[in-house]
């Protein structure tokens, strides 16, 4: 990942999208999700870091007479809401690493402190978008917090790109270029849109998308975790059964073109498969930097 260009502090939320009338939630023997992270065929570390994690209201039960068959099915154990991030750090030595690493652990504990939206579902759409983008800006703290203590010259700074599913939404969180595809109806779509000053440009009419896509720009981040500039972005969209989501570092995209993407994610027989194919096509295509891919959806085990 390439260098942050300062700016001011800022935060949008994108409009968003109205729910459908969705099916039944999916259990969590229903979900299909994988993830990995490599260091490429050229960095000699790797600044990438993933998590995947299903966050769960936990019944305790102190003493009973019931059966632990019984018991398990009155546990109240239900799944609320699965997560993913990635973060790609930017920064020397071991900056990246630690401001990426720093980013996906304080995200992390703040939605695991915020758990009381969790039972507020979309009545409460705002306030849940706000914990989201509170936890960035949490993030971004942390990391300049840790960059003064270390007393580090230069940048240490890192994308942050978290999924959360709380059935039947999703909430996408990004910083910086990290991406977030949707491929579903046999076309995919990138719901994220890169914090790059090529896509800047592009959105300004100043670049075409072909001149983005060859611009030095295109690797300049303008907003990051940790930088002077962090500028969260919210997106809703509806979850549906038979849709694939994928998070990946631009160590992916660099290499992998979205048709290429796409006929992957068409051919998948399961996500483990599909994010090895993905890593390995992005190494034999040249590997210049960290990759890292998470694959996921949900696969019915009964009627929907």
């Amino acid at each position: 990942m390439s260098p942050v260009v300062p700016g001011e502090p800022s935060r949008r939320t994108i409009p968003l999208t109205d729910l459908d009338t969705t099916p039944r939630k999916p259990r969590d023997d229903e979900i299909d999700v994988y993830g990995l992270t490599h260091q490429g065929k050229v960095r000699k570390d790797n600044q990438d870091q993933f998590l995947l994690a299903s966050i769960h209201k936990r019944v305790n039960v102190v003493a009973t007479s019931l059966t632990d068959s019984q018991r398990a099915t009155m546990s109240g154990d239900e799944r609320l809401a699965f997560l993913a991030m990635v973060a790609d750090g930017v920064g020397g030595g071991e900056g990246g690493a630690e401001a990426s690493a720093i980013a996906v652990e304080t995200a992390l504990e703040y939605v695991r402190h915020s758990t009381a939206c969790f039972y507020k579902g979309e009545s409460r759409d705002a306030e849940f978008i706000e914990e989201l983008q509170a936890a960035a800006m949490r993030a971004s703290d942390a990391v300049v917090a840790r960059r003064k203590a270390l007393g580090r010259i230069g940048t240490m700074a890192t994308t942050l790109t978290l999924w959360m599913g709380v059935w039947p939404a999703s909430y996408l969180l990004q910083v910086g270029d990290s991406r977030f595809y949707l491929y579903r109806g046999g076309s995919l779509t990138q719901v994220s849109r890169d914090q790059t000053m090529a896509q800047d440009l592009m959105d300004e009419g100043v670049l075409t998308r072909t001149a983005a896509f060859r611009s030095p720009f295109g690797n300049v981040l303008s907003s990051a975790i940790g930088a002077k500039n962090t500028t969260p972005v919210v997106t809703r969209v509806v979850q549906e059964w038979g849709a694939v989501g994928l998070l990946c570092s631009d160590g992916l995209t660099k290499h992998v073109s979205d048709d290429q993407i796409a006929e992957r994610l068409r051919a998948m027989t399961g996500s483990r498969q599909v994010c090895e194919q993905l890593l390995q096509d992005a190494l034999d295509a040249g590997g210049s930097d960290n990759i890292t891919v998470i694959v996921g959806r949900v696969v019915p085990k009964e009627p929907v």
